[in-house]
């Protein structure tokens, strides 16, 4: 019988406490104090977005922002000069108010996208009490592709200003046969990152 393997690592590896994970390699990490952006571009400042990896993931940690608003992001098939590429998405919650006066799971129409050059929604209004945050991660696959529409998935925690626990499920499509090669994350208001970390890392596909 064939050894079962997983994750392209063998049983060997596997310890006492967790199966191994793979390869996750960690890339950048930017740190907000009051930034009205966050921007990842390919060649600037260490970062890189090319067909070194195929997978690369975004992890949120504790982002708080300066008032109630929305976490977005989008990509840039030209170096960050621009940000604007064609998508279409779909998008669902899960809640639960600390009053337990609502618990809730559903599709969000307000979320998606269909064919539209606007930026993402990554999760439904952030609190802005002192408290307040959002924690997480984000997959795009394969972005150098030049063959291939680019698929992305996200998985977010808000603490929403109800104030509620909200679980929030994005995903969707870059429609373009251009590699992306920056991505950028904003608010759909004035506010700012307060404090906060979004780190970058590539995943090895052997």
């Amino acid at each position: 019988m064939a050894l079962v393997k997983y994750n392209n690592n063998s049983i060997s590896a596997v310890t006492s406490t967790a199966l191994a994970t793979g390869s996750l390699v960690p890339i950048k990490s930017l740190t907000a104090i009051s930034s009205s952006t966050f921007s990842f571009v390919h060649g600037s400042s260490d970062v890189f977005l090319d067909s070194t990896y195929p997978i690369y993931i975004f992890k949120f940690l504790n982002i708080h922002f300066s008032g109630e608003t929305l976490m977005q992001f989008q990509g840039s098939t030209n170096g960050g000069s621009s940000y604007g590429v064609t998508i279409t998405s779909t998008a669902f919650r899960a809640r639960h108010y600390e009053n337990d006066g609502l618990a809730q799971l559903g599709y969000r129409d307000g979320d998606d996208l269909a064919q539209s050059t606007s930026f993402q929604n990554l999760n439904s209004n952030i609190g802005g009490d002192d408290d307040h945050n959002t924690s997480g991660t984000l997959t795009i696959f394969n972005p150098s592709s030049t063959t291939f529409v680019k698929h992305f998935m996200s998985n977010l925690n808000t603490t929403a200003s109800t104030p509620n626990s909200s679980n929030e499920f994005m995903a969707g499509y870059f429609n373009t046969t251009s590699a992306l090669n920056a991505f950028q994350f904003a608010t759909d208001n004035s506010e700012t990152f307060a404090t906060g970390k979004i780190k970058l890392y590539g995943i090895k596909d052997s």
